[in-house]
C-alpha cells in the first residue's frame, strides 16, 4: 500500500489516482473488489468509479443503476450518524441485507455478498468514499480496523485529486490566455509541489496546508523550499507572482475556468446524503 501511495504522489493525472487504489485497497482490507464514489449523485445521475475489469456495470440498465445509487443501506446510516467510521452492510441492515435487492444485484454482478463502507473522514453531504466487496464470510473486526487506518490516506489522495483538477483548469486557462513563459510543466514541479503551490496562493499557513494534505508542516516547508528553488524565488509573494507569470496559477483578475457543463457552484456539495449500496 505504501508503494501505491508513493506512486499516487507522483501521478499528475487526477483521474488515475483512485484507480490506483482500486486495484490495491481491496486486498489490504480483505476484499475482492472496490467501487468509489466522489461526487454528488442520486437515483438518476452520478459517477460510479468502477473496479478494473468492471465491464458488467456498463451493461446495467437504468433501473439497476438507480438501485445502486439509492445507497442502501449506507445512505440512511451516514445521514443520521455523524461519525464516519467504516461499517459493513450487515452491521447496518442486519438480517435485511442478504434479502435486499441491492445484495441480489451485486451477487449477480460480482459474485459477492458482503460490503464494507469506508467513507472519507470529514465528508458531510453527500457522503463520499468507497465500498469494498467480498464473498464468503463477512468482514471481521481486523478488516474494519484496517479500513479505519486507511481513511486518512484516502482523504489525502482525494485532496490531491481535487487540487490537481484545479491545476489542470489553470493550465487550460494559461493556454487560452497565452501565458508569456510557456506551459506549467516546463517548471519541473512534481504533482505534490504543484498542489502545495496552489495552497500557497490561498495564503494558508504551513500548518493549515499540512492538515489539508495530510502531511506534517515540516514536509510542507520542504516542498516550499523546492518550489522556491525551481521558480528562482525567495519568499511567498515573489513565488505567487512568478507562478502567475508562468501560468501556474491564475491572476486575481482572471477567474478560474469551469469545466464544460459546470455552473458557478461546481464542486460544492449539497442535497441529501448518498452512498453506494
Amino acid at each position: 500500500m505504501l508503494s501505491v501511495a508513493v506512486a499516487a504522489l507522483h501521478e499528475r493525472d487526477p483521474d488515475r489516482l483512485w484507480p490506483l487504489f482500486a486495484e490495491t485497497l481491496p486486498g489490504v482490507c480483505g476484499g475482492e473488489a472496490l467501487i468509489y464514489k466522489l461526487d454528488e449523485w442520486n437515483e438518476s445521475s452520478g459517477t460510479v468509479g468502477l473496479p478494473p475489469g468492471g465491464a458488467a456495470f456498463e451493461l446495467l440498465d437504468e433501473e439497476s443503476m438507480g438501485l445502486l445509487r439509492t445507497g442502501y443501506p449506507f445512505a440512511q446510516h451516514y445521514a443520521t450518524e455523524h461519525e464516519r467510521a467504516p461499517v459493513t452492510a450487515r452491521q447496518v441492515a442486519g438480517t435485511r441485507w442478504p434479502s435486499s435487492p441491492t445484495a441480489r444485484l451485486i451477487g449477480e454482478l460480482m459474485d459477492v455478498n458482503h460490503v464494507l463502507a469506508i467513507p472519507l473522514p470529514g465528508s458531510s453531504t453527500p457522503v463520499t468514499g468507497c465500498l469494498i466487496y467480498r464473498s464468503g464470510r463477512d468482514f471481521d473486526d481486523d478488516h474494519i480496523r484496517l479500513g479505519r487506518q486507511m481513511q486518512p490516506l484516502l482523504a489525502a489522495v482525494e485532496q490531491q485529486r481535487r487540487l490537481l483538477q484545479r491545476w489542470q483548469r489553470t493550465v487550460v486557462w494559461a493556454d487560452t490566455a497565452g501565458a508569456p513563459d510557456g506551459p506549467a510543466q516546463d517548471c519541473d514541479l512534481t504533482p505534490r509541489e504543484t498542489t502545495v503551490l496552489l495552497l500557497l496562493t490561498d495564503a494558508l499557513t504551513a500548518t493549515a496546508m499540512g492538515r489539508r494534505l495530510g502531511i506534517s508542516s515540516r514536509t510542507v516547508h520542504k516542498h516550499v523550499e523546492n518550489i522556491y528553488r525551481k521558480l528562482g524565488t525567495r519568499d511567498r509573494i515573489s513565488t505567487v507572482l512568478r507562478a502567475q507569470q508562468l501560468g501556474l496559477v491564475p491572476t486575481p483578475a482572471s477567474p478560474r475556468p469551469l469545466r464544460r457543463g459546470q455552473g458557478p457552484e461546481a464542486g460544492t456539495s449539497s442535497g441529501t446524503a448518498a452512498f453506494l449500496p
